[in-house]
């Protein structure tokens, strides 16, 4: 079969959700190659969890430019990969970075980029991706017809499923192109954890909207994310009011979401919100308004107070846990 390059998003030592997302969806396509770049002592244990989801291969590269300058080194040492194992596609996780990577990868292959695939699927004529498009309002599905198909997938486009297999791990030294130390990391600063998921990885979504009235009214929106070990997302009318931080935002200019569930609380529903969030498996939508338009979207709806039905809501899964 065909190999499949992945790239292995990692943190502080750990495999990301996505990136096994991304190797069960590889399986799809042909044999997973997994990469990983950069993990230093680290790289034994995401390559063995790589293999566990069905990474016949690991390719691993360490080197300081990794971590001292911005996304170029990735691009260096994935073109190069590319080049030995000639593989019929790349996979992404869609982040920002992601994006870029793939975007820059593409364009030195001369082949062509999907970006924020919700669902992959092998066909004769290559990899054939699903994709939600015009705010949602669409869904396509594309091909790329020239050169090796880079494609990023969206989180939570799939849920991980174990696959052992061989996982042999092979070091490669990274030729490093003169771009490659163009911007330098100069600090780092820690992200304050609140303990919830991160908002794009998150299997289940809590968001508030302008309907929670202000910042303390956020308190029952978490309450309830925390009851499911959930993330909390906001509304633009939200975030613009100052009631929650921009890094929550959920929307077309903020962060777009996929998770299994996704509840919205206090949220009409403009089009800059529903391109965020169209995606969700499924969709629970609390508002008072009868007529909001979000409740076009909703697979359960609830018309009534969120501050009275929330808390009812979290009690009641409380009370279930335990």
């Amino acid at each position: 079969m065909a190999e499949i390059l992945v790239l292995v998003d990692h943190a502080d030592g750990v495999v990301r959700k996505p990136a096994l997302e991304l190797l069960t969806l590889a399986r799809r396509l042909g044999t997973p190659v997994a990469v990983v770049l950069g993990a230093g002592d680290a790289a034994a244990g995401i390559a063995a969890k790589a293999g566990e989801y069905g990474a016949e291969r690991v390719i691993t590269a360490d080197a300081a430019q990794f971590a001292d300058f911005l996304v170029v080194p990735k691009v260096d040492a994935l073109q190069q990969i590319a080049g030995s194992v000639n593989p019929a596609a790349v996979l992404v996780t869609s982040s920002g970075e992601g994006k870029e990577i793939a975007a820059r990868l593409a364009l030195r292959l001369g082949s062509g980029v999907i970006t924020d695939a919700v669902d992959l699927a092998s066909s004769e004529g290559g990899p054939v991706a699903t994709q939600s498009v015009f705010a949602a309002s669409f869904t396509v599905q594309s091909r790329v017809s020239h050169g090796t198909p880079v494609i990023t997938v969206k989180p939570n486009a799939t849920s991980p499923e174990a696959a052992p297999a061989a996982g042999a791990v092979e070091s490669v030294a990274v030729e490093f192109s003169a771009a490659a130390s163009g911007t330098k990391v100069t600090s780092r600063t820690p992200r304050v954890s609140s303990g919830r998921p991160e908002l794009t990885e998150a299997a289940i979504v809590v968001s508030g909207g302008r309907g929670v009235g202000a910042a303390d009214g956020f308190s029952v929106v978490e309450a309830l994310a925390d009851s499911l070990g959930a993330a909390v997302g906001a509304s633009r009318a939200a975030v613009d009011a100052g009631w929650y931080p921009h890094s929550n935002q959920v929307g077309q200019t903020g962060k777009q979401v996929s998770p299994q569930l996704y509840i919205a609380n206090g949220i009409s529903g403009a089009i800059q919100h529903r391109a965020g969030m169209q995606t969700s498996k499924t969709i629970v939508v609390v508002n008072k308004d009868p007529e909001a338009p979000i409740f076009e979207l909703a697979d359960f709806g609830v018309v009534g107070d969120l501050f009275a039905v929330l808390p009812q809501l979290t009690d009641e899964i409380n009370t279930r846990k335990g």
